[in-house]
């Protein structure tokens, strides 16, 4: 999920959703919604990456469309930024015996 803050009350969250072709926009959220998106990435353990600058350009696009290709390097960016994450969380818990 990426989010952003252009101003203290203007808060937008974009969750994204990569399984393997294109990166498409899975949910849109502004104001309370945004919250209630933020819960749930948290409660899911997904990954929360902050670019308020890409979460500005993604909100404007149409939930259920595929990244277009401009945009293609800064999503990849973030996509990696989280598979690096959840593999270094994934093999400290292989490390502590817990997984």
């Amino acid at each position: 999920m990426i989010y952003g803050f252009r101003m203290k009350n203007d808060r937008t969250g974009v969750a994204l959703e990569y399984s393997g072709d294109v990166p498409k926009i899975l949910a849109v959220a502004r104001g309370m919604l945004f919250e209630r998106l933020i819960r749930i990435a948290r409660e899911h353990n997904i990954t929360i990456y902050r670019d308020s600058d890409l979460a500005q350009v993604l909100a404007q696009l149409p939930v259920g469309s595929e990244i277009p290709e401009t945009l293609f390097r800064a999503v990849s960016e973030v996509l990696a930024y989280c598979y690096r994450i959840n593999a270094d969380f994934k093999s400290k818990l292989d490390s502590m015996g817990i997984v």
